[in-house]
C-alpha cells in the first residue's frame, strides 16, 4: 500500500512536497545504512515503498513542465 496516494500528493503545496521528499530521502538513507551495517530491518518492503513514493512526488512535481511538450507532440502527429 502506498505511503501517499496521488490525490493526496496533488493536494499538497509545492513546499509541502519538497518537505515530504526530504523526509522520505532521509528515511531511505537511514534504512539503507542499517542494511549496509549488517543489521536487519523490520519491513524490507518499506524501502521499495519509499522509493516509489519519492518517484510519484517528483512525477507530479514535474507535470506542469511536461504538459506543453505533450501538446506539441500531439500537434506534430496530427500534421
Amino acid at each position: 500500500m502506498p505511503i501517499l496516494r496521488i490525490k493526496e500528493i496533488r493536494e499538497m503545496s509545492s513546499e509541502e512536497r519538497n518537505k515530504k521528499i526530504a523526509e522520505l530521502k532521509t528515511e531511505l538513507l537511514r534504512l539503507k545504512t542499517m542494511i549496509k551495517a549488517g543489521g536487519t530491518i523490520e519491513n524490507p518492503a518499506r524501502i521499495r515503498q519509499i522509493r516509489k513514493t519519492i518517484a510519484r512526488i517528483l512525477t507530479i512535481k514535474n507535470e506542469p513542465k511536461t504538459k506543453p511538450e505533450k501538446q506539441k507532440q500531439k500537434e506534430k502527429k496530427r500534421k
